[in-house]
């Protein structure tokens, strides 16, 4: 008897599917990506910074006044000379050069340092839990959120001799006699202080805000148990755990402030008070008021690198300080 066998016979192969091929199997595409990603800041930054301070550093070498407006390529070359003009203390461009560095100098330390103080001040008020935090915060946040030039021009009625509310409120409460100037003569600069330091303070506020949110709640509650006051939780505890935070912070208050130019300029409109007279204000005035935009354009390059420099020193300063902590 025949056994009968039967073989398998093997099944026919099926045809693979085809697979979409996605970006990760494309090292071309992969390799240019980050490339085209970038491609759009990249743009944005050469035609808003870095194009426009390569024509200003260029324009700081050539007589370009008023003359030579309608054809800056026929302007004649003029060295150095625009900086020396502008460094030379003995004649009128440069004393009046210096005297606005030694004002501006003078409004950004104290804008930062009252700019900070509140901050801090209401941070670590405002850091434990109780009814109504969140409305008080918001409403701190406040001139932070108001656009700038709308928050200025309200100062600025506010500060009006006759009309505004800083006198009268004063008046009120017998501290002035009510006809005080604010936007002229020596007061402009307490004025242009107090204005900065309002729009200001309120960023400090935001970010040492959100830097209390990292600093875990059981250090203060340690150091609560081992006695420590309020005072010396927030100088053993607060100020070293925020010392990153506080790197950066004042380094971004001082170069705002430095180069701030929205705040005189809506405040005391073209004609600014010499002791209100902030360097970015005085540039534009030496450049569009006497039409000798290659003055200017030397001072705007001296403003660069004072700031570079000032910035390179506190980053060396502040790097070499953590190291060694």
């Amino acid at each position: 008897m025949s056994v009968a066998t039967q073989e398998a016979t093997p099944a026919a192969a099926k045809p693979a599917k085809k697979t979409k091929r996605g970006p990760e199997h494309r090292p071309g595409l992969n390799r240019w990506l980050p490339y085209l990603l970038l491609a759009p800041a990249v743009l944005a930054e050469l035609l808003i910074h870095i194009i426009p301070m390569l024509v200003g550093i260029w324009m700081s070498f050539i007589k370009l006044t008023k003359f030579f407006i309608a054809n800056w390529s026929a302007a004649p070359s003029a060295g150095l000379n625009n900086y020396k003009v502008a460094l030379d203390f003995n004649n009128a461009v440069g004393e009046g050069l210096l005297k606005s560095f030694g004002v501006t100098v003078a409004f950004s330390l104290i804008t930062v340092a009252l700019s900070w103080v509140l901050g801090m001040a209401a941070a670590v008020a405002l850091q434990p839990p109780f009814r109504g935090r969140g409305i008080i915060r918001t409403f701190f946040l406040v001139p932070y959120a108001l656009p700038a030039y709308a928050g200025i021009l309200t100062w600025n009625f506010m500060l009006q001799r006759d009309t505004g509310a800083v006198n009268h409120v004063l008046n009120q409460l017998h501290l002035s006699d009510g006809r005080t100037f604010w936007l002229i003569g020596s007061n402009a600069l307490v004025s242009l202080i107090t204005v900065a330091t309002w729009k200001l303070w309120t960023f400090a506020f935001l970010t040492l805000m959100a830097g209390l949110q990292s600093i875990p709640g059981d250090l203060y509650e340690a150091a609560s148990v081992d006695g420590a006051g309020n005072l010396r939780q927030w100088r053993n505890i607060t100020l070293p755990s925020l010392r990153p935070v506080n790197l950066v912070l004042v380094l971004v208050l001082f170069l705002w402030t430095f180069s701030d130019f929205n705040t005189p300029y809506v405040l005391f409109g073209t004609a600014q008070p010499p002791a209100g007279d902030l360097i970015t204000f005085h540039i534009y005035n030496a450049s569009f008021l006497t039409w000798n935009f290659g003055t200017g354009a030397a001072m705007s390059v001296l403003l660069l690198i004072f700031l570079m420099i000032v910035t390179g020193a506190y980053l060396l300063v502040t790097g070499r300080r953590s190291r060694r902590a």
